[in-house]
């Protein structure tokens, strides 16, 4: 088989439609535009923007929608009461969460919440911690660092 053997399969092909090329083909004399109007004429519609009088829809779209902040940060949220199966003197980080199967994504920042009590001292590093989390925390005799993100 050469490069010039090579065509499409059957039917994966279809032939344009040749329109204004008499009344006989059935797209003759209007050419499927209908009569008379803007969608009738040569040239194209206008500009994207240009809606006939209407405002604008992207002058509209704030006023229908609001935004979308793209610099949003979502939280991976995690409860003291979460940390009671991690060891004593362990140290608690993003990377741990994951092997404990507590947190899914690495590509958002942890922050740990104050629900429920810690017995054992830890030593937690991750991106954001309650006040109420780290003072039983550091109630337990755990201590608590801040990480960047």
């Amino acid at each position: 088989m050469k490069l010039h053997d090579l065509k499409p399969r059957a039917g994966a092909t279809k032939h344009r439609k040749r329109v204004g090329r008499g009344i006989a083909a059935g797209q003759g004399k209007t050419a499927g535009r209908g009569t008379k109007g803007q969608g009738a004429r040569a040239g194209s519609g206008g500009k994207l923007h240009r809606q006939g009088g209407n405002l604008p829809y992207f002058r509209r779209l704030p006023f229908k929608r609001g935004f979308t902040n793209f610099r949003r940060v979502t939280w991976n949220e995690i409860n003291l009461d979460r940390l009671e199966e991690f060891d004593a003197e362990v140290e608690v980080t993003p990377e741990s969460l994951i092997k404990a199967g507590l947190v899914r994504n690495l590509r958002n920042p942890v922050v740990l919440l104050g629900r429920g009590e810690v017995s054992t001292p830890l030593k937690v590093r991750l991106h954001r911690v309650s006040h109420s989390a780290r003072a039983k925390i550091e109630a337990a005799g755990g201590t608590v660092e801040i990480i960047d993100r």
